[in-house]
């Protein structure tokens, strides 16, 4: 028997498809560009002496991609034997004379990237090994996944990945990239093709008990520590899902329970969140009472699976440290702007404390009176310094002592701040210049970080 909130999920899946799904008109513009561009590549290859093929791979090429995408992977296997060097000098030749007006990129090694009829083209040069569990580099086993995938997803379940893949965008965790920790395409639809839908999927998810591990073709030959485990159907060594944070199972979650509780298609387009204005920020600051700090630099020239992880490293680092210091971090992120001639042009770390300034003096506990050997030693350190004691307090020997930093901005600002766990080459733009904004000085930031600090002090799940 069908309910009311049964009934309302199907229409907002319904109008979510008419959305997502690529119309006849633009299916047919990517058949046509796929044959011209695997004709030039084949054309290409026979000027060189090398036997090689040409495969189409990722969503487009398993009918899983969304209205308005515009990128086609194309990739050219190469027989395993060539030495790594042929490989990836064959790989650019090939890739410059079939996108002219292309760039390298690099991922394992370097492919071309380029525009062709108004498509973004990957063309990625790889081996033709006999299995992905054989590879030699990692893009090896695309071709297999692909495989995979096109043998079980039939038009339905392909229609379904896409509704879940607008789903993931629209709560914001699609993405396997370094700085979402998402879930990527592949993950998406293997998910789908294990509930054998949509909406059973979002009501086992809504009910998941990390941690969730689902074997597909039954491997059983490794355990993973991780929140979700989906074994690779083709590499058994290997959870698709590994990038993926815990937060963001969490989120998925959360937003599955509020749809089913909720039918609405905005969860899946959502609108765009508006700046913060440095106004709004000063009275987020003055409500809440805390201090908060940032300390600015210039980006890193490093792509974004290179920066934030490094990002992710010394914020830690730094909110460890001012813990520590006894400063109580409350709650820390990091941002980054693009840039015009590099990908990113400045970062922040940005810190919200509870305590603004601790005493001039600290306690420090020594050990128990009657371990001797200890506290003689601990009792000589102290007994001719500028302390206060040693004084015995319960068992123990104890001194106050001064305070190396009463304020977490003195820490910042010292040769401290590189004794903490930074990121190298964050912690080499820092050794270069930095800045740190304290109080209503970081109010500044909304200027170029607005929608971050949106983010920040208007938080969603």
């Amino acid at each position: 028997m069908t309910t009311e909130e049964d009934a309302d999920l199907d229409a907002v899946v319904a109008g979510v498809r008419e959305r997502v799904d690529p119309a006849p008109e633009e299916r047919e513009r990517l058949t046509e560009a796929v044959d011209a561009l695997t004709e030039r590549v084949q054309e290409a290859l026979a000027d060189h002496d090398v036997t090689a093929d040409v495969v189409q791979v990722g969503s487009t090429a398993r009918g899983t991609w969304l209205a308005g995408d515009r990128d086609i992977d194309l990739f050219v296997r190469f027989p395993d034997e060539l030495p790594r060097e042929d490989l990836e000098r064959l790989g650019l030749v090939v890739g410059r004379q079939v996108l002219p007006d292309g760039h390298e990129e690099f991922a394992e090694h370097p492919y071309v990237k380029g525009e062709f009829e108004g498509f973004d083209v990957d063309l990625v040069p790889c081996y033709d090994v006999p299995a992905a569990t054989d590879i030699r580099s990692a893009v090896d086993r695309t071709p297999f996944h692909n495989a995979y995938l096109l043998d079980r997803l039939d038009d339905d379940l392909a229609g379904d990945v896409r509704v879940f893949k607008r789903f993931l965008k629209g709560i914001g965790v699609y993405g396997s990239d370094l700085r979402t920790k998402g879930f990527s395409g592949y993950l998406s639809e293997l998910l789908v093709l294990e509930y054998g839908g949509f909406e059973p999927l979002l009501r086992a998810a809504a009910d998941w008990q990390p941690p969730v591990e689902h074997d597909p073709e039954d491997h059983g030959t490794r355990t993973f520590d991780d929140p979700l485990v989906v074994v690779d159907p083709t590499d058994p060594e290997r959870n698709v899902a590994a990038v993926l944070s815990a937060d963001n199972v969490a989120r998925l979650q959360h937003y599955a329970r509020d749809l089913l509780a909720d039918p609405r298609e905005e969860l899946f387009f959502p609108p765009e969140r508006d700046r913060l204005s440095a106004e709004e920020l000063e009275g987020h600051l003055d409500r809440r009472g805390t201090l908060p700090l940032a300390v600015a630099f210039d980006a890193p020239d490093v792509v974004e699976d290179q920066l934030y992880p490094q990002l992710e490293k010394s914020l830690h680092g730094v909110v460890a440290e001012l813990d520590r210091r006894g400063f109580e971090p409350l709650r820390a992120a990091s941002f980054a702007s693009e840039g015009e001639d590099q990908p990113f042009d400045r970062a922040v770390l940005f810190v919200e404390v509870a305590i603004a300034e601790l005493p001039k003096i600290q306690r420090h506990n020594g050990p128990p009176v009657h371990v001797r050997q200890h506290a003689t030693g601990f009792y000589e350190t102290y007994a001719d310094s500028d302390v206060y004691g040693p004084f015995v307090d319960g068992d123990r020997y104890v001194v106050e002592r001064d305070r190396e930093f009463t304020t977490p901005e003195s820490l910042l600002e010292s040769d401290a701040l590189f004794d903490v766990a930074l990121g190298a080459q964050v912690k080499q733009q820092l050794k270069a210049e930095y800045e740190v904004l304290v109080g209503d000085d970081v109010v500044a930031l909304t200027e170029r970080f607005g929608v971050e600090l949106r983010d920040y002090f208007d938080p969603t799940p």
